[in-house]
């Protein structure tokens, strides 16, 4: 590879991360984003003290051929790394399905990256109007959004999902993404609740679900094909 794809942490086993299959979770380094609920805070900055050689990476991937089915880029924001693609390639060149974590920060660094995808699982953070509140940076719906046109034209198998804060996003807005999404024509939509132990805002308070939450997510339900609730 050109340029080593620079990972700040390996999860070596999951059945979460990636539909149906056993998988492996690489965290790369870097995000443009302050999302003030980020449960992986050190993983924002370019570079990290806990980097994990690509050498290292290749190593255990090669012993887990067999074993593992898949392997998820995650992060931080895997798409803003050069070496994201043909990181990408060579982990199918040993026989792995190749997931993708992202929000689509720079849409035409994610388009590149969603079509050496299997599949990808794409963080909508909010109503593109309201977006900076969480992720700090002007402009960032607009990029989150136009980033699901571009994976939704590419015809990889996806997942969309938002993470709940009830601090940040209430019933209605979530709502409103619900109906964009659909408008979209998304079938595939996850709500995940707010890790909250860990946090890059930790002043952002504990706030409770709102009572008429549970009749939300019943209507979600409803509305996609596939929908699914992730409370842990």
């Amino acid at each position: 590879m050109s340029r080593a794809l620079r990972v700040g942490g390996l999860v070596p086993l999951t059945t979460l991360d990636y539909p149906g299959l056993l998988a492996c979770v690489l965290f790369c380094q870097g995000c443009a984003w302050q999302c003030r609920y980020c449960h992986n805070p050190q993983l924002i900055a370019p570079r990290g003290e806990h980097e994990i050689a690509w050498s290292r990476i290749m190593d255990f991937l090669k012993r887990r051929q067999g074993l593992l089915q898949a392997v998820v880029f995650s992060g931080g924001e895997a798409t803003l790394q050069g070496g994201l693609v043909p990181a990408m390639e060579e982990v199918r060149q040993l026989g792995f399905r190749v997931g993708l974590h992202s929000a689509g920060i720079k849409p035409w660094a994610f388009a590149w990256a969603a079509k050496a995808a299997d599949w990808v699982g794409f963080d909508i953070k909010a109503l593109a109007e309201d977006a900076e509140l969480i992720t700090g940076v002007s402009g960032s719906g607009k990029a989150n959004w136009r980033s699901l046109e571009h994976l939704l034209a590419s015809g990889v198998d996806y997942e969309c999902r938002t993470t709940v804060h009830w601090h940040l996003l209430d019933v209605e807005r979530l709502w409103t993404i619900a109906e964009r999404l659909q408008s979209f024509g998304v079938e595939h939509f996850a709500v995940q609740l707010v890790r909250s132990e860990r946090m890059l805002d930790p002043t952002l308070p504990r706030v409770a679900a709102p009572a008429e939450v549970e009749e939300l997510w019943q209507r979600l339900g409803q509305m996609f094909p596939h929908f699914v609730l992730r409370k842990d």
